[in-house]
């Protein structure tokens, strides 16, 4: 399949499945090793497979790349500790709706055209309805949790700029290996105390985990931003609350309700409208200028 405009939404599609799902599997680790136990182990395996396939070039970047690929790393790192905190909390399903007005936002802030407009506006309702859901067995939901939530989806509109400007810096899979090392850089000191409870079930969980999770959902995507906007991309992501409730119902148990279907029913119009309209969009340079 080449890769251009008209295909590099199927990367981010399969991207969003993958994290989902992941995202669930998680949700079983966190309990066992905590958050940043899971979060340490998930990039560091994912490090050391994408830096085995990859073989990143160290030397010979100018400066503007290092700084970066490192804040991407930082990025990374944050994104992914706000979200494991919040899956102690929250059911998978709500904690991907809040994470997801980050990015909704970066995209209604990029949009210009009154089609993508309708098409946040859209999300957003669907968002706010899947939100505003009342699940039986959670019961109210802890403000820890959205604070949670809320901090990985400001990370996460981070991680979409970070992630297409080191991806037109760094060849092929190089800036993302490399950013994996920085973030699990970062991310050790905290996550060494689990260590004395991973078993080799759990060591076996994080590895799926971190390929379902880094691995695909981050290479896929990185490749697919370079023939994406911004806007797209954000809006295109619209359809992860609906895939984490998928994954919750199927993984975790996590039924929907009847708020919550009409929700992500929103959330999957607002993306077939930036879908069909997808080869109309203007090519990344015009939103991030030279990257």
């Amino acid at each position: 399949m080449r890769l251009d405009r008209s295909t590099a939404p199927l990367l981010v599609l399969g991207g969003v499945v993958s994290v989902q799902f992941g995202g669930a599997l998680a949700a079983t680790l966190v309990p066992r090793i905590g958050a940043v136990g899971s979060v340490m182990m998930r990039l560091a395996f994912a490090m050391v497979i994408l830096c085995a396939v990859a073989r990143p070039r160290l030397f010979g970047r100018s400066a503007r790349a290092w700084a970066t690929v490192v804040l991407f790393g930082l990025a990374l790192a944050a994104m992914n500790t706000a979200f494991y905190s919040s899956l102690a909390y929250l059911p998978i399903g709500v904690a991907v709706t809040v994470e997801f007005l980050g990015p909704l936002a970066l995209a209604a802030v990029l949009s210009r055209r009154p089609r993508d407009i309708a098409a946040v506006l859209a999300a957003g309702l669907g968002v706010a309805l899947v939100s505003g859901a009342t699940d039986a067995t959670w019961g109210r939901f802890e403000p820890i949790g959205l604070f949670w939530a809320g901090a990985a989806g400001v990370m996460w509109a981070a991680y979409i700029v970070l992630s297409q400007r080191t991806g037109s810096l760094f060849d092929g899979l190089d800036g993302l290996a490399v950013a994996l090392i920085v973030s699990t850089a970062v991310v050790t000191p905290f996550g060494l105390a689990s260590v004395d409870a991973w078993t080799p079930q759990i060591v076996g969980l994080g590895l799926g985990i971190a390929v379902l999770s880094s691995v695909l959902p981050y290479s896929l995507e990185l490749m697919a931003l370079r023939h994406l906007s911004q806007g797209v991309f954000g809006i295109l992501l619209s359809l992860e609350p609906a895939v984490a409730a998928l994954a919750g119902l199927i993984v975790l148990g996590q039924v929907l309700d009847a708020g919550q279907v009409l929700g992500l029913g929103l959330v999957v119009i607002a993306s077939a409208m930036v879908l069909s309209a997808k080869r109309k969009q203007d090519p990344p340079d015009a939103v991030v200028g030279s990257g």
